[in-house]
């Protein structure tokens, strides 16, 4: 993944379901109307074979904000949300929704809508019955639920499905549905339990887009969960990375991108991941030394008092940051071989290797390097980490 890809920094183009779609007036006021903060206060989730699930974790989810918690899996931000929603008991701690501590209110008296990854749909309801269902379990008059309805079915191009049953749609259109089942209940806070995760590639990427242009329109605060790097830096206004029950960075996709503050984050967000070489700092050259190489530091590295740069222990560099030629190019490049060119269009991932190391880079496709190739290697310093023993980034942490 390249941090200067267009498709980071902003939202993919819009996909067909939202083209000339007007958003209707009392559904989008009345979100943004009813929009909620919600703010976690030292929140611990302990279960009875003793493990500590969630850790400690205290958070705040700014009204209208999309915070997407990302992490591996059994990192404890499923948890979280369901904490959140009311279906899992807090064993310590605080959860805020607006004004209210709701850790002893039912899920059903939170005021949030929960989409899960398994759509949960009724199987004999058709579209129609599937969405209106939380207005008739609330007693909402017949108008009413006609309105939401037809109106989320609108946004979410449902309208020509909602005599259809789950079972004559496809997965995208099941997905839609449970969104537009949360859409209609008009709730203060939207909960995303890794909801594209049974769709393949092709439309987890058109409901990416869907959601993003849905939140824009509705404005309702949103906390979505991935273990998905591409939704969280696509997605999220802010992410927040988990890690075995902690939250270990919080902050705007690309400033955690470009400024981890432990080798987790750096190495979990990125694709390729980061290379991570083992060594250390030469006080004298101030430069990164692992066996007979040596690599360049970052200004603002070089400049770290001497018993900071001695914890260095392993050097980090993003595969989009390694610059290869099979010709002389630079001053500063080291010779090496391309053992693996794997070609991917306009950019190719090309596995090096210098000395006894093996790195990944991603450089622009220009057909002159395959396996093999004896080339050049130089890496930009102002893009390259330096973590001590304990994972921590000496430059960010």
């Amino acid at each position: 993944m390249n941090a200067d890809d267009p498709g980071l920094r902003k939202n993919r183009p819009l996909s067909r379901f939202y083209d000339n779609i007007p958003v209707p007036a009392h559904l989008d006021q009345g979100c943004r109307k009813n929009m909620a903060r919600v703010v976690l206060e030292n929140v611990n989730k302990f279960y009875s074979n003793a493990v500590h699930a969630v850790k400690d974790v205290s958070l705040e989810v700014e009204e209208g904000e999309l915070l997407v918690l990302v992490g591996p899996s059994g990192c404890g931000k499923s948890t979280v949300l369901r904490m959140i929603a009311g279906l899992e008991q807090i064993s310590s701690g605080k959860v805020i929704i607006g004004n209210r501590v709701v850790n002893d209110i039912e899920p059903k008296y939170r005021d949030v809508a929960m989409v899960f990854q398994d759509y949960a749909l009724y199987p004999h309801m058709t579209v129609k019955e599937n969405l209106e269902f939380g207005l008739v379990m609330r007693r909402v008059p017949r108008d009413e639920r006609v309105e939401s309805v037809t109106n989320a079915a609108r946004i979410l191009g449902l309208s020509e499905l909602l005599d259809r049953k789950p079972a004559q749609l496809s997965g995208g259109q099941k997905q839609r549905v449970a969104v537009g089942r949360a859409i209609v209940r008009q709730p203060q806070v939207f909960l995303f339990d890794e909801p594209l995760s049974n769709l393949d590639a092709k439309l987890r990427a058109e409901m990416r887009t869907e959601i993003a242009r849905l939140h824009q329109r509705l404005g309702v605060t949103t906390i979505y969960v991935t273990h998905d790097q591409v939704e969280a830096m696509t997605l999220g206004h802010r992410i927040v990375m988990m890690d075995e029950g902690t939250i270990q960075q919080v902050g705007p996709p690309l400033e955690v991108y470009d400024h981890p503050v432990n080798r987790f984050v750096a190495g979990f967000l990125g694709t390729p991941p980061m290379n991570f070489i083992p060594g250390s700092v030469d006080a004298d050259s101030r430069k990164f030394v692992s066996g007979e190489l040596s690599f360049p530091l970052f200004k603002k590295c070089e400049e770290l008092p001497a018993d900071q740069l001695a914890d260095a222990a392993v050097y980090g560099i993003r595969p989009e940051n390694i610059r290869v030629a099979n010709v002389k190019a630079w001053s500063d490049s080291m010779p090496g071989e391309a053992v693996v060119v794997e070609p991917l269009g306009s950019r190719e991932i090309v596995i090096l290797k210098i000395g006894d190391i093996e790195l990944t880079a991603e450089v622009e496709s220009t057909g002159t390097i395959h396996a093999g190739t004896k080339v050049n290697v130089a890496f930009e310093p102002e893009h390259a980490h330096v973590f001590a023993a304990d994972g921590r980034n000496l430059l960010y942490s």
